[in-house]
């Protein structure tokens, strides 16, 4: 299973689906939030399994803001992670990991890529396709592969 990895896109969607096309052929898209505007359109834009939430620049009511899901034998949580104060300790996500029984957490919001393995759990940040804030500055997502018999596998890339 190709898993397609992004976050705060901040409603500049050509360079999503620039990225969309050029990852073409996944079977789940992950937003961790922040598009601003652009979840309906991104809905029809896709053929595939599709998790979004809400991140703190987006007003959609009906978006969730946590969201427990699995991918294949695997549990995820996703969330923006706003509400977490993730600049100075990344443990609120950990035990939300931990409350959920997940082995990965995917959020966004820091505008900085990051796969850290804390125990059982793996936390992941794609970054920012539209403001990216690492050293270098280069806009950022992530592909996994997740395959039965396999450890999964997720790579940062840049554009």
């Amino acid at each position: 299973m190709k898993v397609l990895i992004l976050s705060d896109t901040h409603g500049y969607n050509d360079t999503m689906y620039e990225v969309i096309d050029r990852e073409a052929h996944f079977d789940m898209l992950i937003h961790c939030g922040d598009l601003e505007g652009a979840y309906d359109e991104l809905r029809t834009k896709v053929n595939c399994t599709l998790h979004v939430v809400a991140g703190n620049n987006d007003y959609d009511p009906d978006m969730d803001r946590v969201r427990v899901f699995d991918i294949g034998k695997y549990k995820a949580v996703l969330t923006h992670g706003h509400r977490y104060r993730l600049y100075s300790d990344l443990s609120p996500l950990f035990y939300l990991a931990v409350e959920n029984h997940a082995d990965f957490v995917f959020f966004g919001h820091t505008h900085v890529p990051m796969i850290k393995e804390e125990g059982p759990v793996t936390l992941i940040n794609p970054g920012s396709l539209t403001y990216p804030r690492q050293h270098g500055r280069k806009p950022s997502y992530i592909v996994g592969t997740i395959e039965d018999g396999s450890d999964p596998v997720f790579e940062v890339r840049y554009l």
